[in-house]
C-alpha cells in the first residue's frame, strides 16, 4: 500500500508551527474594523511653515486621483503634480491624501475639478504660488492635461540659478569631475 502524504495542516502541526487562522470574507486573515480607519474629507487640514522667510518649492504627486464623467458616470483617472510655494501654512499629507480621496464618486469635469483643487488649496494655505498639473488618463482617444495655478499678488519667484553642468552638459567632462 503506498503511504498517503499528509495534509498542510498536519505537516504545521507536526512541526511545532503555530497555525495560520482562516481569512475572513474579504480575503484577509485581519478582521475588517467596525469602523474605517479613515475617510474622505472634503477640507485640507494645515500646519504651520516651518520656515516661513523662504521661498522653497514643496512638492506632491498623487498618482492614482479618481473621480466620475459626469455625463457617463464612468471613471476618469489622472496623475496629480501639485508644485507649492507656501506663505505661513502648508498642507498636512494625510489630509491632502483623504482630501482627493474625497473626489472618488464625483462626477467632474477635468476642468473643473483640476480648478476647483487649486481654489481649495488656496483658501485653506494661502500659498505664495500653486500650480498643478492634471494628467488624465486616454478618454476617447485623446489624452487630456489641464495645469491651473495661482499668484499670490506682488510675488515673484526668484531668479533661477543655472549652474555650469546644467547649461552645458560637456562641462562636467571637461573639468575631470
Amino acid at each position: 500500500m503506498i503511504a498517503s502524504r499528509p495534509s498542510r495542516s498536519e505537516r504545521a502541526r507536526a512541526s511545532g508551527m503555530p497555525r495560520t487562522p482562516r481569512s475572513n470574507t474579504l480575503g484577509s486573515t485581519r478582521k475588517a474594523p467596525a469602523v474605517p480607519p479613515s475617510k474622505p474629507q472634503k477640507h485640507l487640514d494645515v500646519f504651520a511653515n516651518p520656515n516661513p522667510d523662504r521661498d522653497y518649492v514643496i512638492q506632491f504627486v498623487i498618482p492614482e486621483f479618481t473621480c466620475n464623467c459626469p455625463l457617463t458616470g464612468q471613471p476618469d483617472f489622472a496623475h496629480f503634480t501639485i508644485d507649492m510655494v507656501a506663505d505661513r501654512l502648508c498642507i498636512e499629507l494625510k489630509s491632502l491624501k483623504l482630501y482627493f480621496w474625497s473626489y472618488r464618486d464625483v462626477g467632474a469635469f477635468h476642468e473643473q475639478v483640476t480648478n476647483t483643487i487649486v481654489d481649495d488649496i488656496v483658501a485653506a494655505t494661502k500659498p505664495r504660488f500653486v500650480r498643478i498639473v492634471a494628467r488624465w488618463n486616454v478618454r476617447g482617444g485623446i489624452y487630456t492635461n489641464v495645469v491651473a495655478e495661482h499668484r499670490k499678488k506682488g510675488w515673484a519667484p526668484a531668479p533661477a540659478v543655472v549652474l555650469a553642468h546644467e547649461s552645458d552638459p560637456g562641462a562636467r567632462h571637461r573639468s575631470g569631475q
